[in-house]
């Protein structure tokens, strides 16, 4: 297969589409990002956080309206939102409110993702306790239902589920590179070349999934869909972009990063089988094959290169590498169970919307 022949070389970047808000905090979010920066302006945003958290510890992992708003202030740090003023990236206001929620989000997630206990606290012991617990995750698997189950708007679907991260993906885990050095930033940066494409535009594998978005009749361009994305693919997102962004959290986004690697061969096998079962050519299931293989290698490299040597670097890490992984695997969890879940009862799992049906 020759990259010239399928995927259309890499395109400029382009912002996120200015999201529809989901309840109030997100909808001032959205109006002050959309509109003149001012001081009074951030202020707005800061009072709908403290109304938002003025009842004390809040739960957030699973609300929408939370979740949005903060998608959209990272959103700042990676592609931008369109028309929105890229000098919002850093106004103190708005990060400050960022990390009220952040805290609270963290909060949450620390109570409901417990560190797993790791004995042997030395670059092997927390490389096996890592595969350990990737090979133990109680979560369903998406992969194996769609194998088996999945129909073709169920096939689209899980394209839209995944395109928010895939079509950039990389970005949140390629943060950690200037915090990390030796052994496991030469491990960081050897995944992230595979995933950038190894310097071949073209391959880069968000350019590979929007083939396989193309090939599916679907909308490439990166967030057209981020209206129907529910509240568990947002909150996957909002932890990556979370961990990513704090150096304090370096540990942790190796973790995540390590689980992410683990989960990835097999499953992605599952998937390009599910493609194939239902008639799709090699084009199409170019994303899937390919992480098959180099997702095997990047699990090596991710458990022992990269985790493993950290946690032999920095002791007081193995905690926050560990629950970043298991962090990861609950999120991820929670986003198939409610697929499966979704999809098992005749139901669309993404939010109301026109089918995704392609144009005649």
């Amino acid at each position: 297969m020759t990259t010239t022949d399928t995927v259309p070389f890499a395109r400029a970047a382009v912002p996120l589409p200015v999201p529809t808000a989901r309840g109030p905090l997100s909808a001032v979010v959205v109006e002050t990002l959309t509109g003149p920066r001012s001081e009074a302006a951030a202020s707005a945003v800061e009072r709908a956080v403290a109304e938002r958290l003025a009842d004390g510890p809040a739960e957030v992992v699973d609300d929408e309206d939370v979740q949005l708003a903060l998608l959209c202030l990272y959103e700042l740090h990676h592609r931008g939102i369109a028309g929105v003023d890229d000098e919002w990236e850093w106004d103190p206001a708005l990060l400050g409110s960022r990390a009220r929620l952040e805290a609270a989000l963290e909060r949450e997630l620390r109570a409901r993702v417990p560190v797993p206990e790791c004995p042997r606290r030395d670059a092997v012991g927390v490389a096996e306790r890592l595969f350990a617990l990737t090979a133990e995750d109680p979560a369903p698997s998406l992969s194996r239902w769609f194998a088996k189950r999945a129909d073709e708007e169920q096939a689209r679907e899980l394209l839209v589920l995944k395109s928010l991260y895939q079509l950039k993906e990389a970005d949140p885990h390629t943060w950690a590179i200037p915090r990390l050095a030796g052994a496991p930033k030469a491990a960081l940066v050897e995944i992230q070349a595979d995933e950038y494409g190894g310097g071949d535009a073209p391959r880069m594998h968000a350019e590979l999934f929007a083939t396989a978005m193309r090939g599916l009749g679907l909308d490439d361009t990166y967030g057209a869909y981020v209206d129907r994305e529910p509240v568990e693919v947002l909150a996957s997102l909002n932890l990556m972009s979370f961990l990513g962004l704090h150096r304090r959290l370096r540990g942790a986004i190796v973790g995540h990063l390590a689980a992410f690697e683990m989960t990835s061969s097999i499953p992605n096998r599952l998937y390009g089988d599910g493609f194939r079962r239902l008639g799709h050519d090699a084009t199409t299931t170019w994303y899937f094959d390919e992480h098959v293989e180099a997702d095997a290698v990047h699990e090596q490299i991710a458990g022992r290169d990269l985790a493993g040597r950290l946690a032999e670097q920095e002791p007081a890490l193995v905690d926050d590498i560990l629950f970043g992984a298991a962090a990861c695997l609950a999120v991820e969890g929670w986003a198939a169970s409610a697929a499966i879940e979704r999809w098992s009862q005749g139901a669309s799992a993404l939010r109301p919307a026109p089918s995704l049906v392609p144009a005649e």
